[in-house]
């Protein structure tokens, strides 16, 4: 059953947007950014994946509320949808660790979460922002990967291929809402990273600066050649409230992520510099195999993630204002204090009409 756990929001005045998966590493970020914006925020999370540290900065906030609930559940994803009046829908199952050892739960979370919350805002005429991903390339190899471009998954004996094919199917569902009148929104998130991102579930950044901290030896996968481009969480949280402010966004689907692109066995070196760690950098990576890597089987790896964010740019005018090295020294910081760098100041909200 669901539970009201944290205060309750104090301002009708206010717009309110609800996002599922508010207490997650993206959803809490996002969280912080409207309430600056003059939002009054509910954030419904099963904290399977979330956290209650994520938000505890906020919960003195009057204009937050934290509701303890499942995304399937309608009953209460209708009540909290027809009190808002936008919802950014982040709630998933994620990681490639995750995926491969509870498909199940994530065809549920991933897809009839997703279907609750458009019949919800279908019934309110509330406008909803989908969280999809670059997953949904699958294996093409061409780059920068475009909106438009043709996709090609994997076949089904491999799971890593199920979240792909969910969050596509997520996409479907919301331009299909659309078409009928629904004001909704996809994004494809590439890689991103930041602070409150644990390696739990398989994300590489805080996996390899948790055991370069703990003086472990870098895992990674395969010969590390595979490259990938990294997103700060604060460019990120940008992008999508530049999305929900553009009318012209709606019914249309969009990249948001870096185009610096680094191979992962070159991430860890960056790792390495970043904590300080002395010693002969290709000892301290421990190269392994997928068949170690996991175990149980079901995984393919993609060569190359890169986006072409020429999209959003051009409707938005955005773009990520963070590096790399900024993103391995928020990581880092975070989990070391004492080496926290002066902080980055956030984009300023700007109200656009485009």
């Amino acid at each position: 059953m669901a539970t009201r756990t944290v205060s309750q929001q104090s301002s009708t005045a206010k717009r309110r947007a609800l996002i599922t998966g508010g207490a997650g590493f993206i959803g809490s970020h996002l969280a912080e950014a409207l309430l600056e914006e003059g939002y009054a925020v509910t954030a419904l999370d099963n904290l399977t994946t979330g956290c209650l540290e994520n938000v505890e900065q906020l919960v003195a906030d009057d204009d937050f509320e934290l509701v303890g609930g499942d995304v399937t559940d309608e009953l209460l994803v209708d009540e909290l949808v027809r009190e808002h009046d936008v919802v950014f829908h982040l709630a998933a199952a994620v990681g490639v660790k995750l995926i491969l050892a509870d498909p199940i739960e994530s065809f549920r979370t991933n897809v009839l979460g997703t279907e609750s919350v458009l019949r919800g805002a279908a019934r309110h005429d509330t406008k909803v922002l989908i969280a999809s991903t670059s997953e949904v390339y699958g294996k093409t190899v061409a780059t920068p990967q475009s909106e438009d471009d043709d996709v090609l998954l994997g076949p089904s004996c491999y799971s890593r291929w199920s979240y792909a094919a969910c969050k596509m199917l997520d996409e479907f569902l919301g331009l299909a809402y659309a078409r009928e009148g629904l004001p909704v929104v996809c994004f494809r998130l590439f890689n991103t990273v930041g602070p409150r991102q644990t390696g739990h579930y398989g994300m590489v950044v805080p996996r390899l600066v948790d055991a370069a901290l703990h003086g472990d030896p870098l895992p990674v996968h395969g010969d590390g050649s595979q490259s990938r481009c990294f997103l700060h969480v604060c460019d990120a949280v940008q992008a999508i409230l530049r999305l929900n402010r553009s009318p012209r966004a709606v019914g249309q689907v969009f990249n948001i992520g870096s185009t610096e692109s680094v191979t992962i066995a070159d991430l860890a070196r960056r790792v390495i510099a970043a904590v300080g760690i002395a010693g002969h950098e290709e000892d301290l990576i421990r190269f392994m195999p997928y068949e170690e890597a996991y175990p149980g089987g079901g995984f393919e790896d993609i060569r190359c993630r890169q986006p072409d964010t020429s999209k959003i740019r051009s409707l938005t005018r955005w773009r990520p204002r963070r590096t790399l090295d900024d993103i391995l020294r928020d990581v880092v910081a975070e989990r070391v204090p004492a080496l926290a760098p002066a902080p980055v100041a956030l984009e300023p909200s700007i109200e656009m009409a485009v």
